[in-house]
């Protein structure tokens, strides 16, 4: 049922693999995993799902850029999203809060395989559903992912975690004058190259008008503001 509080009935959000390094070079920082899983037990009313990068294990570009065939290396990133799937599951369920791992590479000891009705009743029942190995094909990225999964379940929004507190007019590490934009159309974050989701991403929710919030996980609090409706980030919509 829905909150009165929360602006949505049903999220997905998207989780980078680098958030979950933290202050690491590699791996999972087992302090932010539990981080993102005490920030969304804080939620309620709201249907969650969830995709989470590789990129903390493994990055397929990276790896076909240095020699690997590209279809190889993809798919090792697709296997490095089912650790973080798993990692983030474990944090989640010591929290008390069930959870589901759905996997578009078929793995039954580990997780089920994606099925679109299925993962809709596991979220009516209030269960975060956790979305892993991508779309199951290569050449596509966990962002492409999460916005076909986020078309498929029906969701509201996407709520895109990034280290940055919304999107900038260039890297605003690199350059403290760039600016930060609090709403953004679609076409001009592909006019202008924002590295906001990859393209084939953006596409999708532009043809679906599937709005995205671009905001800062890692503050305390902020997952919730966003779902009250509150001006966090930045706003990507038409």
């Amino acid at each position: 049922m829905k909150s009165q509080k929360s602006k949505f009935k049903r999220v997905l959000l998207k989780l980078s693999g680098e958030a979950l390094m933290g202050d690491k070079n590699f791996g999972i920082d087992q302090k932010v995993v539990q981080f993102i899983a005490d920030e969304l037990k804080k939620i309620s009313g709201v249907e969650v799902a969830l995709v989470i990068g590789g990129g903390n294990i493994f990055r397929g570009l990276e790896a076909s850029a240095e020699g690997m065939e590209r279809t190889s290396a993809d798919y090792m990133g697709m296997l490095a999203t089912v650790l973080n799937a798993l990692a983030v599951q474990n944090a989640l369920e010591k929290n008390g809060m069930p959870t589901r791992v759905q996997s578009a590479i078929e793995m039954q000891e580990l997780a089920e395989p994606y099925i679109r009705r299925r993962a809709v009743r596991h979220l009516e029942k209030g269960r975060f559903v956790i979305f892993a190995a991508g779309t199951g094909n290569p050449y596509f990225t966990t962002d492409t992912a999460a916005a076909l999964r986020a078309v498929e379940i029906g969701a509201d929004i996407i709520l895109k975690a990034t280290k940055v507190d919304g999107v900038y007019s260039s890297d605003p590490v690199k350059n403290p004058r760039a600016k930060k934009f609090s709403e953004i159309s679609y076409i001009d974050v592909l006019k202008k190259g924002l590295k906001v989701m990859d393209s084939t991403a953006t596409s999708l929710c532009m043809d679906n008008n599937l709005p995205i919030v671009v905001f800062s996980m890692m503050k305390k609090g902020n997952l919730k503001k966003v779902l009250e409706g509150k001006k966090i980030g930045t706003l990507v919509r038409g």
